[in-house]
């Protein structure tokens, strides 16, 4: 069998399980996870490397319907990753269309429309279907599914419990141009340590602060200093607000919420270096930073 490689954009709706399905294929977290809408900022890219193929994921952030602060750019970002694409996977969420089969349609008529005209090979991943009771449930959802892209094959599967994923997987192989590998066999990701180190801070943010504050949240690791103390490199990181009252809200009664987040964050960070390492946060407000196209350039959001 011919060797395979390409790039598989991830596209679809909020909330839909991109980034769980992603690091479930590669083994380990490169894409941040919670239970909120718009926790993806970037294009991550998740490499699979197996006897067959080397496959690249680009993990965009979800389609939606908002144009205030940085969701335009969120969209552009995503938009962004079809012409780099072999084929594209969408991810929609089963439980979602299942409680309101309204969406179905809400939720493909742009990809339709961008998709009509696009060459590439596509399927539909319909996620969660392990929160679905009964089973028959899904049926008209894949129906309708595969009514709206009738050139695409619709996977039911679950990339929390691992149910279906292998079969997608397959199924993308099957669909990916001839070519050799084109990174190590034990590269997983392009996104270097530090954005991988700032996105674990804004994970146990998100986490941390449920709904109290919404996405005016950014992350920047100010430094690195692995000269210092050999062996416990000593990462500092800031978290900027867009208003003053924020600042006591990520910090906490006693700091006790700015705590909790490090000592989390610190606990994956290790993980992700293989050793020990110190971690300090700051908190900084930088005034509705979200509209300040410059700064959000700085912080490579939106690419």
């Amino acid at each position: 069998m011919p060797h395979r490689f390409g790039h598989v954009a991830l596209i679809g709706p909020t909330n839909a399980g991109k980034s769980t399905f992603v690091n479930r294929v590669v083994g380990q977290k490169v894409s941040i996870v919670s239970p909120k809408p718009q926790t993806t900022r970037n294009r991550i890219t998740g490499i699979l490397t197996t006897d067959e193929a080397q496959i690249v994921f680009l993990d965009t952030p979800g389609l939606h319907r908002q144009t205030r602060g940085i969701s335009p750019l969120l969209l552009r970002s995503a938009w962004n990753a079809l012409p780099m694409a072999d084929v594209v996977l969408l991810f929609f969420d089963a439980k979602a269309l299942v409680q309101k089969p309204h969406l179905i349609e809400t939720e493909t008529r742009t990809l339709v429309k961008a998709l009509s005209e696009n060459p590439v090979p596509i399927l539909a991943a319909l996620n969660k279907v392990d929160q679905v009771r009964p089973k028959e449930l899904l049926l008209p959802v894949i129906q309708a599914l595969a009514a709206q892209f009738p050139q695409a094959e619709v996977f039911p599967v679950s990339a929390l419990t691992g149910q279906g994923v292998d079969e997608l997987v397959a199924a993308v192989t099957r669909r990916l141009p001839e070519g050799p590998a084109m990174y190590a066999e034990d590269e997983i990701t392009t996104a270097p340590m530090r954005f991988l180190v700032a996105e674990a801070v804004r994970e146990k943010l998100f986490l941390a602060l449920g709904q109290e504050l919404p996405y005016g949240l950014a992350v920047e690791i100010e430094s690195w200093d692995e000269l210092t103390s050999p062996g416990l490199p000593r990462i500092s990181a800031v978290i900027y607000v867009a208003k003053q009252n924020h600042k006591g809200i990520v910090i906490g009664k006693g700091g006790e919420v700015l705590k909790k987040v490090g000592s989390e964050a610190r606990a994956e960070i290790e993980e992700l270096l293989g050793g020990r390492a110190h971690l300090e946060l700051w908190v900084k407000v930088k005034p509705d930073w979200p509209g300040d196209k410059g700064f959000v350039r700085e912080m490579g959001l939106g690419e």
